[in-house]
């Protein structure tokens, strides 16, 4: 690979400095979490008219009052996996387990060495190949696509929190699920946690969920294919600014050399705006990933909150999505094919919104209880809707805010828009759309009339 012009990684010395960042608030609001209340390290999202000191207000020439002790984790599932342990290991604890010396190496520091060697690895412009930063990432994405599915945030991921079991080529194990916390697929969370070099610009807003989670995955990803960060800065408050207003360079070596998947890759777990980001599970999707052995594409929550959304939606509104699902590649029908056959459709091809628990609940762990993604599985579930088809589904479950982050969003508007243009016309005539719609001649004059 050629050279990375990015910013250079600075000593470990200096960036354990950078790890954890937590705030703490005076106020706090009507609407917090009871259930953190007691908690005095818990910082709860004031009014953004009352948050005077926000990272993301450029005119701040400090950065706000840091904690340096670990605050006490917030109620995690750590627990469920301390007693899965135990009841693996009998008497032992696990968190007092010792670690065999020379067994487990940080992601970390098969990325960067040792210190001292920092200099050398920059001058090779990143160490992993494509190929071996798809391993990698693959085996992070399906980990991170668990726990979303069970309603379960890391919020602290980065190179240090996943461990080599052996010295060669092993499995990859997570770790430090301290930060992490429960959330609802219609849940966002306000606490500002996790590291400065890997937090998302949502977090620091004080509204996120699991893309937050994406965004660390997209700023490792970066690391491991060009040897530098996308965001730096000396100081902590420069860092949230870079985070929140800077783009990542993509024009400079090695960058030049890579595939064009694995810039898109990058570029879509990167962006600001949560909504266009990947899921865990479409990620693994990715057309870069797409050949890569051992992939297991899990089920994705995403699609319980669009088609919730579809069923609420406006026949206008559905007919649209379902002509954009038409204008899908064979790679986006890919993704949404599995999905499909993860819910258990019927001999027929379809299916009922009963498929929809009876697949969570196959892949449910004990998380899921305490995270309450049950309940709204529960509430999707009992919606009344008539069966849906593969066709249907696809309509039902495409995100539109997804669809635009991506290059080929025009091409995709286009094409969706010929297919209401019938007679080569520019504007779509009422009659046509009526048509589309699938409304009788009778309605449609006093249905445009309403909706007008």
């Amino acid at each position: 690979m050629g050279l990375c012009h990015g910013k250079p990684i600075e000593t470990q010395q200096h960036e354990s400095n950078n790890h954890t960042v937590s705030f703490e608030t005076d106020s706090q609001p009507p609407n917090s979490h009871t259930s953190k209340a007691s908690n005095p390290f818990y910082s709860p999202s004031p009014l953004p008219s009352l948050f005077k000191y926000s990272p993301a207000i450029s005119s701040v020439s400090s950065t706000p009052l840091r904690i340096f002790k670990r605050p006490f984790p917030p109620p995690s599932p750590a627990k469920h996996i301390r007693a899965l342990l135990a009841r693996r290991h009998g008497s032992v604890k696990p968190n007092e387990a010792p670690i065999p010396e020379g067994r487990v190496r940080s992601l970390w520091t098969r990325i960067l060495g040792s210190p001292s060697s920092l200099r050398a690895i920059m001058s090779l412009g990143g160490k992993y190949s494509e190929d071996d930063a798809k391993t990698v990432m693959v085996q992070i994405l399906s980990v991170v696509a668990y726990c979303h599915l069970q309603g379960v945030v890391h919020r602290d991921l980065k190179p240090e929190n996943f461990l080599f079991t052996t010295k060669e080529s092993s499995p990859l194990k997570a770790i430090d699920f301290g930060l992490s916390d429960y959330v609802k697929p219609d849940e966002r969370l306000n606490d500002i946690v996790g590291s400065a070099y890997y937090v998302a610009p949502e977090v620091l807003h004080r509204s996120y969920g699991t893309e937050a989670d994406m965004w660390s995955i997209g700023v490792i990803a970066y690391i491991l294919l060009c040897g530098s960060r996308p965001f730096w800065a000396r100081t902590e408050s420069g860092i949230f600014r870079a985070v929140l207003k800077a783009d990542p360079i993509f024009d400079d070596a090695p960058w030049t050399s890579l595939s064009p998947e694995a810039i898109d890759f990058v570029k879509r777990l990167l962006n600001k705006d949560y909504r266009k980001r990947l899921t865990a599970a479409q990620a693994l999707s990715h057309p870069w990933l797409a050949n890569h052995h051992d992939i297991k594409i899990p089920l994705d929550m995403i699609v319980y909150k669009l088609v919730k959304t579809y069923i609420y939606s406006s026949s206008l509104r559905k007919s649209a999505l379902g002509a954009l699902a038409k204008t899908l590649t064979i790679a986006q029908l890919a993704y949404l094919r599995e999905q499909f056959t993860l819910l258990g459709p019927s001999k027929n091809g379809f299916i009922s919104m009963s498929n929809f628990k009876m697949a969570l609940v196959k892949n449910s762990t004990d998380a899921v209880k305490n995270s309450r993604v049950l309940d709204y599985v529960s509430m999707v579930s009992s919606l009344q809707y008539r069966k849906l088809d593969f066709e249907e589904f696809c309509a039902a479950a495409i995100s539109v805010h997804q669809l635009e982050g991506m290059d080929c969003w025009e091409q995709h508007a286009r094409r969706a828009y010929e297919l209401f243009e019938k007679d080569g016309n520019r504007p779509i005539m009422i009659e046509e759309l009526a048509s589309e719609l699938g409304l009788s001649h009778q309605y449609q004059f006093m249905w445009f009339s309403k909706t007008g």
